[in-house]
């Protein structure tokens, strides 16, 4: 997700972390040709945020490499433990952070295209920081690096200045 892996599942598994997934029902690559179907990197990635909006941490242990690098935007509060190095770090550092810090997040996939190993999400996040109250709506940019089936890479651009302030009481 990494995303702290651990707290991710936890997270995950409490309900913590929300993910419509209504938006992504049209959204996938356009065909190249006739008959040609989305890509298998893309599946995984669909696959990725089913889970998380179901709360199935095994499914996204399993969907993530062991060899995983997970990238949080520079300048963003998640960017302190960058590089994240396997499933753990982000569950941990990521995903756990995000839950205790967020009641109702959600990050909502508009769009996703592949292009050989790499899948783009285009979405946005949504939540409101319990420390604050504010409301966070940011846009992001997922890349994801996939390899055999699983996840081996991701990097996240978003609004950072967003998210810093809406953690900063005024």
């Amino acid at each position: 997700m990494n995303v702290r892996q651990v707290s991710m599942a936890v997270a995950a598994a409490a309900g913590l972390l929300v993910l419509p997934m209504g938006a992504t029902a049209g959204a996938r690559e356009a065909p190249a040709s006739p008959g040609r179907t989305p890509s298998d990197g893309q599946a995984v990635v669909e696959a990725l945020y089913q889970a998380i909006a179901a709360g199935d941490g095994a499914v996204i242990s399993g969907l993530l490499s062991p060899s995983l690098v997970w990238i949080e935007a520079e300048g963003g509060p998640y960017a302190d433990r960058n590089p994240y190095n396997g499933p753990g770090a982000v569950f941990e550092g990521v995903f756990g952070r995000i839950g205790a810090e967020f009641r109702g997040f959600a990050a909502t996939p508009v769009s996703l295209h592949a292009s050989g190993d790499k899948v783009f999400a285009q979405g946005r996040y949504t939540g409101t920081n319990i420390a604050t109250g504010e409301a966070l709506d940011a846009q992001f940019v997922h890349v994801f690096t996939v390899s055999n089936g699983q996840i081996t890479g991701f990097q996240q651009y978003t609004d950072t200045a967003q998210w810093v302030d809406v953690a900063t009481p005024d």
